[in-house]
Formats: C-alpha cells, sequence, structure tokens
C-alpha cells in the first residue's frame, strides 16, 4: 500500500508543478497588475558601437552590394533592397548617378541554378545643411528590385547586383511565407523597437537571431543617426542636453550604413517591415523630412493602396498587418485615416483570422516618458480599430516593456486588443524606469509634446483616477510592466491562438526562459456586434 501512496503523492506534485507552468491566456484576464521594477545590477544603457567595429565596417569594394534587405511585397513576391557605392561627407558632396549600375536580382530554387532574373530601380538621397561648421552627406547608390511568382512556404536562392560588371553579392536564401489561409501562419514573427547600434542592440539582434524568426517587425526608431552632429564624434543619449547650440536636429548619416550592414545577416535572409518612429524625422531647411527612411526601405505601400511609406497593410499566412503612421496626419478627414477604413474593409477574417495593428508611439502607457503623448492620434482612430476588432496592437517609443489588459477608450473591455510595447531594442538613449504613478512622476503640462502633431491631454473620467491626469498606482488596463532591454515573438498556432513571449535579453542563455508569456486568444464569437448586443441585453 506504501507504494500507492508515493505513486499518488508523485501525481499530485507533477499536477501542482504543470499547473504552475501552465501559460495564462487572456482568457484568465483581466490581470491584477503587476510590475517588475528595474533590475539595479543591470546597466541602464550603454554607448553606441564604432562604425569601424567589425559588424558595421564596409567589407566589399565600391560596386558589389551591401545591407542587403527583404521585405514582403505580396504573398507572391518579395522586395530585395541594397547599396552600392561610396557614401560621401563633407561640405560639399556629389552624388552618385543611379544609372551607372544595374539592379538585378538572380533568383530560383536551387543554389546556385536561377532561373529568373528581375530588374528594379535605384536612387540616391542627400542629407544637406547649409550652416556654419555642419557636414552634408549623400548616400551610395540605393536599389530596389521586386522579385514575384513566388510559390509559398518555399526556400529561394538570390544574388542581387549588377551582372554586367561582374558585380553580383554572394549566394543568399530566403523563405517566403504562407498564403493567406486561416490554417497557415508565419513560424515565428519577431517584434523590436528601438534598436539603435548599442552593445545592447548586439544582444537584442543576435536573440532574435537564435529565435529564429521567419518576418520580422521593426516599430521605428532604428538607427539613432540624429544623436549625432554632423561631423560625427560620440553620440549623445540626449542630443538637446549634449549639444544646446545645434543649428537643427543634426544627424550623422553614415550611422545608417552602419545600421544596414549590422542587420543585413539576418535582413538578407528574413523579410523586416518597418514603420517610422520621431528619430526618423531628421529634419533638413525647407520642411524636408524622413529621407534616410523613405529612401531605404522598400515598403508594400502601393500594393496596399496607401500610395505613402508611411502606413501600409500586407498579408503573412492567416494574418493581416496595419502599419499606421503617428507622424504623418492621422484625423479622420484625413487621406490615413480614409486609407484605413477602405483597408479594414476589405479584410476577410476567413483567410486572415487575424488582424494585428502596429505603429511606433503607444496608445496605452504608464510609464512617465512619452505618458499620453499620442492620446489625439488615440482619439481618432481607436474606435474604427475596437469596431473592425483588431486582435494585437504592437508600439514602441517607450524604452521599457509593457503588456495591457484588453481595453478599450481606458476601460477593461473583453473585445478590445491587446496592447503591447517593446520600445526596449536596447539603443543608446537608455531604458525607461520611471511611471506616471510614481510619486512625484506625473508628467507636467509642458512635457511629453510631440514633435509632429496635437496635444490632448485628458484626465480620466471615470473609475479609480477619475478627474486626475495621473494613477495613484499602476492602472487597471496596465497587466505587466518591466524595465528591460529585449525584443518579443509572436508565435499564431491557429484562428484563436497565438502565443506571445517577451524575451528579455539577460535571459538569453538561459533555457526556456522568458519575461513575460501569455496566449492571446481571439473569440470572434464573442465579439461580433450581435453577441454585444446579447450581452448587453442579458446584463441590464
Amino acid at each position: 500500500m506504501k507504494w500507492i501512496y508515493i505513486a499518488h503523492f508523485l501525481l499530485l506534485i507533477r499536477l501542482i508543478v504543470a499547473d504552475h507552468r501552465r501559460i495564462p491566456t487572456t482568457l484568465d484576464g483581466p490581470f491584477l497588475p503587476v510590475t517588475r521594477r528595474f533590475d539595479p545590477s543591470l546597466r541602464r544603457g550603454s554607448d553606441d558601437l564604432p562604425l569601424d567595429h567589425p559588424r558595421l565596417r564596409k567589407n566589399v569594394s565600391s560596386n558589389f552590394p551591401e545591407q542587403i534587405a527583404l521585405a514582403i511585397s505580396t504573398p507572391s513576391s518579395m522586395w530585395v533592397s541594397w547599396v552600392t557605392g561610396d557614401a560621401q561627407i563633407g561640405k560639399n558632396v556629389t552624388a552618385l548617378d543611379p544609372s551607372s549600375i544595374a539592379s538585378e536580382v538572380w533568383y530560383g530554387k536551387e543554389s546556385e541554378k536561377y532561373t529568373s532574373v528581375r530588374r528594379g530601380l535605384s536612387t540616391v538621397y542627400s542629407q544637406l545643411y547649409p550652416f556654419e561648421g555642419l557636414l552634408n552627406y549623400t548616400s551610395g547608390i540605393v536599389h530596389h528590385v521586386r522579385i514575384d511568382g513566388l510559390d509559398p512556404e518555399t526556400k529561394y536562392y538570390y544574388r542581387c547586383g549588377d551582372s554586367s560588371i561582374s558585380a553580383l553579392s554572394k549566394e543568399h536564401v530566403f523563405k517566403t511565407l504562407p498564403v493567406p489561409s486561416k490554417s497557415s501562419y508565419p513560424h515565428r514573427i519577431a517584434i523590436v523597437g528601438d534598436l539603435g547600434l548599442t552593445s545592447n542592440s548586439t544582444t537584442t539582434v543576435d536573440h532574435m537571431v537564435k529565435n529564429d524568426p521567419s518576418l520580422i517587425l521593426m516599430l521605428g526608431d532604428l538607427t539613432y543617426a540624429n544623436q549625432y552632429r554632423t561631423t560625427g564624434g560620440k553620440g549623445a543619449s540626449c542630443f538637446s542636453c549634449a549639444f544646446p547650440d545645434a543649428p537643427i536636429r543634426e544627424t550623422y548619416q553614415p550611422r545608417w550604413d552602419g545600421w544596414g550592414r549590422f542587420m543585413e545577416p539576418l535582413t538578407s535572409r528574413v523579410p523586416m517591415m518597418v514603420i517610422e518612429g520621431n528619430h526618423e524625422i531628421e529634419p533638413q531647411i525647407s520642411g524636408i523630412t524622413f529621407e534616410s527612411y523613405l529612401t531605404r526601405f522598400a515598403v508594400p505601400s502601393a500594393e496596399s493602396g496607401s500610395n505613402s511609406s508611411f502606413y501600409y497593410s500586407f498579408n503573412a499566412g492567416g494574418v493581416h498587418f496595419l502599419m499606421l503612421g503617428a507622424y504623418v496626419d492621422y484625423n479622420a478627414t484625413g487621406a490615413q485615416y480614409a486609407w484605413l477604413k477602405e483597408d479594414l474593409s476589405k479584410v476577410d477574417r476567413s483567410l486572415t483570422p487575424w488582424l494585428v495593428a502596429a505603429w511606433h508611439p503607444p496608445w496605452y502607457n504608464s510609464y512617465a516618458s512619452h505618458y499620453q503623448e499620442f492620446e489625439c492620434m488615440r482619439q481618432e482612430m481607436e474606435h474604427l480599430l475596437y469596431e473592425h476588432h483588431v486582435d494585437i496592437v504592437f508600439s514602441g517609443h517607450v524604452h521599457a516593456y509593457e503588456r495591457m489588459n484588453r481595453v478599450f477608450d481606458y476601460t477593461l473591455d473583453p473585445c478590445g486588443p491587446v496592447y503591447i510595447t517593446v520600445g526596449d531594442g536596447g539603443n543608446i538613449e537608455k531604458v525607461d524606469v520611471d511611471h506616471a504613478d510614481d510619486p512625484g512622476k506625473c508628467p507636467s503640462a509642458g512635457d511629453n509634446i510631440p514633435e509632429i502633431g496635437g496635444v490632448c491631454r485628458l484626465n480620466y473620467s471615470s473609475g479609480p483616477a477619475e478627474g486626475k491626469f495621473c494613477w495613484n498606482t499602476q492602472p487597471e488596463w496596465s497587466a505587466f510592466r518591466e524595465s528591460s532591454f529585449g525584443h518579443g515573438t509572436l508565435e499564431v498556432t491557429n484562428s484563436t491562438h497565438a502565443l506571445w513571449t517577451w524575451h528579455r535579453n539577460q535571459d538569453m542563455y538561459k533555457d526556456d526562459s522568458h519575461g513575460d508569456q501569455i496566449y492571446i486568444v481571439r473569440q470572434p464569437g464573442a465579439c461580433s456586434p450581435t453577441a454585444k448586443v446579447a450581452s448587453v441585453s442579458i446584463l441590464s
């Protein structure tokens, strides 16, 4: 009999352990707010890598491709982008001639056997500063080629460059994503924001590589080239603090070239979908902005009917992605809003059950940094996303991690999206640690003014913070927050369940370790308009 009791005891222990390891789901929520404070044994940030670092320096001759990157065009086509030639920086610079070298991609399903070739466009851009002591920049030649006729979930081998002068890249390989279907999804999607080029950034990217994504969402603030004077030197965590006499928000554009080289081992084989952040504004005279972002990246804007690189959409298997622009007009009378409304009306949830949105600055944020900074955008657009049952929203901007309970209009709502902030990629500005609900940390009226857009400060109209601008405790809509560097992964398992995992950099070398993990569960039946009406009727 004794062995029976022992067996029962061991079974009980296993059940307890299994329950402890059980991954929670959003159906278990809303969750009581949890804060994991910054670990003082970690550094809040680190300096940028120098441009002569092995991962940033140029390793090819002038005519050969570098900074190679992929981006989704359609389910059966892919953008391939790269740079050739030598950028120039100085008082007097002369732009390269884009027509001096061809833009070709040779590709096929077998290594060294290329059955197709496509040709594309090339261009250059300049960053000009007519101020005493400032240097100008003109880029290498930026190439964009769209390759098409691709089969889903298939490996393709390719080389890019100019075959007429024997200046093709080495062979690279990528795997296409599934076609839109409720039963087919990307293997794993990596999500990261505010990456930069520090030693923390290298850990984040190495961690992403280890997690083997099939798609990357880059949520803005890529290079932090605007933390520098045009003359280079040492970057600063606060530009205005370090350079108060600068005549304009300067940039050191060679940082963009270093970032392209830094990312190439990953982006040459995994498509990266980018959206602009405030560090991409990079103003020049005459109101010229975003030149680096607009020139260097190919995005499916025309393919999705937006005709603007600031906002677009695309499909990856059974997921429809909305990439929205916070630094262009988002008002209900504007072009982006009209496009968004049209795009949402065309989504077929029988083919793409999941609807995921992303933009740079978060709407829901309990950190003091950027608190309510884009409240105007939320007030203009939130109801449209809610009405169309957007499942998840990803943002960056705040240099920390935060996952919300399902929420709509600051009210817990089981049909609201799950908002997640992952602006903790590792940039030079350091990790954010102060919360708006910490004593003495509630931002003042002059704080958190957006660089583009209006100010719509809001005092809460109900709940524990009624009449106040800040909560006194962690808001009920904030489920979990932590100040650490890292990135996230989304693994969609079927039409109703997706596993979200936040990977902290300090956990990189620990097996099966993470900072946060939850199954996000869709309930399309429960959140349909008729189901909502029925629920209200029962409650009343």
